[in-house]
């Protein structure tokens, strides 16, 4: 069984990019490369010009979460993060006590009686206080209240402000909406688009209703718009492909009373990726 097919991907440093694909398309083994964890059967994968192959000056340009946090069960939180600090790149320590109130932790628990959610603060906190330049968060927010998502997403535009490049495999579409510079869709091993979220948006359809009163507005020959249909006395809806300006300047050649556009969330793209590489 092929996990990863021929895929090619960089990602420039300061970047936070999205991963995104349904359970089995191969993101965690794309992570599990880029950790040194397993090794291609072809190819090869580079942390900042270093060959994952080596792992241990891979490691040191690295923060990361995974998607199932385990902890030492007699180690308290206070004492996990310090273990962490001593092992990792190196840490801001103020910041790292910020983190700590910011995600509401309780540090004096044993990692035993820590909550799925609360495992995964500890290693937020950790991977967020650390000053390694790459930051590999899968599935970073399992577990974590709406609150605390916000918290999370807060966290990554600091990463970002401090010019440090963060790797984010997800299924939850809207934080990755929230704090992507680009996704990537990845699809059965396969990876199936790589664009800005803005750009992914303008590569689809976006659905425009047309309220207006006089002479129907003639969109016959406009580039992008497509499906023309008359809906009700003075109102007409279509599709639209691409810039919207051609559009909107034969509209305005009409009377227009009302105009709405619904531009396709990124759930609607990713479904439609994912429909397609399906087909």
């Amino acid at each position: 069984m092929c996990a990863l097919n021929r895929l090619e991907l960089s990602v420039p440093a300061g970047e936070v990019f999205g991963f995104l694909g349904p359970n089995g398309a191969g993101k965690s083994t794309t992570i599990r490369l880029l950790l040194g964890l397993a090794r291609p059967t072809e190819g090869r994968a580079w942390i900042f010009g270093t060959d994952t192959g080596d792992v241990a000056v891979a490691h040191r340009s690295i923060g990361y979460v995974p998607a199932d946090v385990a902890l030492w069960p007699a180690l308290t939180g206070a004492e996990t993060l310090e273990l962490l600090a001593r092992t990792g790149p190196g840490i801001d320590r103020a910041y790292r006590d910020e983190l700590v109130d910011r995600f509401e932790l309780d540090l004096s628990k044993p990692g035993r009686a820590y909550s799925t959610g609360n495992r995964q603060k500890v290693a937020l906190v950790a991977a967020f206080a650390t000053r390694a330049p790459l930051l590999i968060l899968d599935e970073p927010t399992s577990g974590l209240d709406p609150l605390m998502e916000r918290e999370f997403q807060h966290a990554v535009g600091q990463a970002r402000q401090r010019g440090q490049t963060v790797f984010l495999s997800s299924h939850q579409l809207a934080e990755v909406e929230a704090v992507c510079d680009r996704v990537g869709i990845l699809r059965a091993g396969r990876l199936v688009e790589v664009a800005g979220v803005p750009d992914l948006r303008r590569l689809h359809r976006s659905q425009v209703a047309v309220t207006f009163t006089g002479p129907t507005p003639n969109l016959a020959q406009v580039p992008g718009v497509e499906g023309v249909e008359v809906v009700g006395p003075s109102r007409l809806r279509f599709t639209l492909a691409g810039p919207p300006a051609p559009a909107l300047r034969a509209l305005a050649a009409a009377d227009v009373t009302a105009l709405q556009v619904h531009e396709p969330t990124l759930e609607e793209i990713f479904l439609h990726y994912y429909t397609q590489a399906s087909r």
